[in-house]
């Protein structure tokens, strides 16, 4: 199959932001608008999609991926034109008279390369903050999520202002083409192996990017904890959409005194969750593909199952699955997990919490749940990660007020709400001086005095 002439898309769109029709406020609320109307009346094919690909229950799927994006528009429909209002801020008096002001501009052509575990908030949920900041975008949905790119593909064009955006299908071979054009940001969700690869492409020409990565996110478990509490946020954080989150707890770290109470519950929690075969409850869903099936099936023997364990091929089905007596060298603790299965291991200080946290590369999230603040305010204040939860997980990026992404390993560049809104613009400072007065002090020959003390550095701030 010939590769599409991405080229020419990328020149149309840069041709059309040129001629500044994306900029005006009103044309980026018709597309807000468009966006809310595609999603709004579409609701039925976009579920069907996440099922076909995910067998997502409704309520997981609005949660996640459909009204979300809904109210991520309204939320920039809400903020937009304060966002558009240039910041003012304080001007030197050695510029006076003038104004100093800090506009938002748009960056222009931009790429947004989504991930197949929430194949429309990771695709629509940039495009947001894309528009609100006035720019075109090339949307390239994962190949995995065939229905859900399908479904992308077919509604886009027909909601949204073609001169600026589009759909790009495709696998690998499509993917790389588009990296080798030229755009004014790329925006990418991944793994962090393929993150390194879109930056190293972006670099090529020295195009910023945002890349929001995974990690293995540690869950500490403290002896403070509301265990009950913990054990059913966790559990509905690690299965939901059968573990395929970024933001699911990885691993629990749990102290020893409370260790038999918590997975005790984890498996209360799964069976009041999921019933007792968890393959037949519509709200628990499958494995992408067979590779992935694999690939978890594969973490099953790096510990003892104490609840869960079944699988099925056919249909690529794995119980949520606890895992305990988990060595630190097992197959499941060297990469992300990224599917339902939870290792859960011991650990009894604060000290060594931090040094774990530490001693790996910095996760998208960290956990907490301790009812001692104390405890959760030194671990917070001795690492790092992208975003925190205390006594929660998973359900940050659900707040518009948030900055969402990773740091180091697990990414680079935050959005959602304003954040978003900022990671697709160039803060521009902007001097207005005024012309009239035009004082000499400042232009050479220089007297003695100044050349010895200066006079310009004592004007300004």
């Amino acid at each position: 199959m010939t590769t599409p002439d991405y080229a020419k898309l990328v020149a149309g769109h840069r041709a059309y932001f040129l001629s500044g029709a994306t900029r005006p406020a009103a044309w980026r609320v018709a597309q807000l608008n468009a966006v809310k109307a595609m999603i709004n009346e579409n609701r039925d094919a976009l579920f069907d999609a996440l099922w076909q690909d995910l067998r997502r229950n409704r309520f997981d799927a609005d949660l996640m991926d459909v009204e979300f994006n809904v109210k991520e528009a309204d939320h920039a429909l809400s903020h937009l034109h304060r966002w558009m209002k240039p910041e003012r801020v304080h001007t030197p008096l050695v510029l006076e008279p003038g104004h100093v002001r800090i506009r938002r501009d748009p960056l222009g052509v931009t790429l947004i390369i989504g991930a197949w575990n929430e194949p429309f908030m990771l695709t629509l949920g940039p495009l947001i903050p894309a528009i609100a900041g006035g720019n075109t975008a090339v949307i390239k949905p994962s190949e995995l999520s065939v229905a859900s790119s399908a479904v992308l593909a077919q509604l886009v064009p027909r909601y949204l202002d073609t001169d600026a955006f589009a759909v790009a299908e495709g696998a690998v071979p499509e993917t790389t083409a588009l990296l080798e054009q030229k755009w004014d940001l790329i925006f990418f969700t991944g793994s962090p192996q393929v993150g390194k690869i879109v930056h190293q492409a972006a670099a090529k020409h020295l195009t910023p990017a945002v890349l929001e990565l995974g990690g293995k996110n540690p869950t500490i478990v403290h002896s403070s904890a509301n265990i009950r509490s913990a054990a059913r946020r966790i559990t509905f954080s690690r299965y939901i959409n059968s573990g395929h989150i970024c933001t699911a707890p990885d691993h629990v770290l749990v102290w020893p005194e409370v260790k038999d109470e918590f997975v005790h519950e984890m498996g209360e929690a799964i069976r009041e969750f999921y019933g007792d075969d968890p393959k037949q409850s519509p709200d628990y869903g499958r494995v992408i593909n067979d590779r992935n099936f694999e690939r978890l099936a594969g973490f099953l023997g790096s510990g003892t199952i104490a609840f869960g364990g079944q699988t099925d091929p056919a249909e690529r089905y794995i119980a949520p699955t606890v895992l305990t007596d988990v060595s630190v060298d097992s197959p499941i603790m060297q990469d992300e997990v990224f599917g339902p299965v939870l290792p859960v291991l011991e650990i009894d200080s604060v000290a060594k919490v931090i040094d774990w946290v530490n001693s790996h590369p910095r996760p998208l999230g960290l956990y907490i749940f301790a009812e001692d603040d104390e405890v959760a305010e030194q671990i917070l204040d001795a690492t790092e990660s992208g975003d925190a939860c205390v006594n929660d997980c998973s359900i940050q990026p659900l707040i518009p007020e948030l900055p969402f992404g990773g740091v180091g390993n697990s990414g680079m560049g935050k959005y959602h709400g304003r954040f978003g809104f900022e990671a697709f613009t160039n803060a521009r400072g902007v001097l207005y001086h005024g012309a009239k007065l035009d004082p000499a002090v400042k232009y050479p020959p220089y007297s003695e005095h100044e050349r010895m003390h200066g006079i310009i550095g004592k004007l300004m701030p």
